[in-house]
């Protein structure tokens, strides 16, 4: 079918396509809410008006994460030197979502090999897509500001954890307060210095209260979280508690059932522990935490003491 070039919902469909084949070359790794809410029309046919309403519940649902399929067999809709450019984002771009409970591991992004002032370039080009995101409206409203992650960008170990707290919500910085005073004196006893690995957590925003992330604020930060992971692209990953465990690996298993086992995430080997927050409340556990420090970087071939 022929495109007629004068239809105003066909040049609108052709812009949405420019925009998704801009959003293929600059190498994310998960569709982000605000394009799955475009893909929707990219699939109406060219005789059918474009209902807002067909947008605006698309964003997470079952229709929008299939509209990127569909777009590999809508040629009736596109004119052929289009189609395969559409079947090509679809096909590099298309991955699973954050993991909720459904326990499926996610697919890790693709990772980069970059030299160091390349690595700081494009992290701070994320840092800045992170600062301006409102993909959570009650997080952007509350927030300080984003706590984007701190580092080696060339880091071999990265720290994975939860969420920004009050002083991290304050400072801009992940890990200040006193779980990040208690984790400062785990990196000082590993033989390692802060600004030797990179710090990130879960989620960029402070939860208020400091609640648990929902599904959702996970599903939507996934995006940057996959970015810096993608940049950095580091040889062994520390969960620090069971959501920073149960959102990397997509795995419903509670955090003691986790401790003691190695998991791969792309290239990436995983050891799992409790979170400082937790040691916190519950001292004794700090024993539990220092022999899953041990066992990992003894996996690395470095003996702690």
């Amino acid at each position: 079918m022929t495109i007629d070039r004068g239809n105003p919902g066909d040049q609108l469909r052709r812009a949405l396509r420019q925009e998704l084949e801009i959003v293929a070359r600059s190498g994310v790794s998960h569709w982000s809410p605000e394009i799955l809410q475009l893909l929707p029309l990219l699939t109406t046919p060219a005789t059918a008006p474009l209902e807002p309403s067909r947008v605006r519940g698309a964003s997470h649902s079952a229709e929008a994460n299939t509209a990127a399929a569909r777009l590999t067999d809508s040629s009736r809709l596109i004119a052929p030197e289009e189609l395969e450019m559409a079947k090509r984002s679809a096909r590099s771009q298309m991955a699973p979502p954050a993991p909720t409970a459904s326990g499926i591991a996610p697919q890790p992004p693709k990772l980069l090999n970059l030299p160091l002032a390349e690595r700081v370039h494009e992290l701070e080009k994320l840092k800045k897509c992170v600062a301006n995101c409102t993909r959570c409206p009650e997080l952007a409203s509350t927030r300080k500001q984003t706590v984007f992650g701190v580092g080696n960008p060339q880091a071999k170990i990265m720290f994975l954890g939860e969420a920004p707290g009050a002083d991290e919500d304050a400072t801009g910085v992940p890990f200040v307060g006193r779980a990040g005073q208690l984790l400062d004196g785990i990196i000082a006893a590993c033989k390692l210095k802060r600004e030797e690995i990179y710090i990130c957590n879960i989620l960029r925003c402070r939860p208020p209260g400091n609640r648990l992330p929902s599904p959702e604020e996970a599903g939507n930060c996934r995006e940057w979280l996959d970015g810096q992971i993608s940049i950095v692209n580091p040889e062994y990953i520390i969960c620090w508690g069971s959501t920073a465990a149960k959102n990397l690996l997509g795995t419903t298993e509670a955090i003691g059932k986790l401790r003691g086992k190695l998991f791969e995430y792309g290239r990436a080997k995983v050891c799992c522990t409790y979170h400082p927050s937790y040691l916190l409340r519950n001292p004794p556990a700090k024993k539990d935490v220092w022999q899953d420090m041990k066992w990992f970087f003894g996996t690395m071939g470095v003996e702690l003491t």
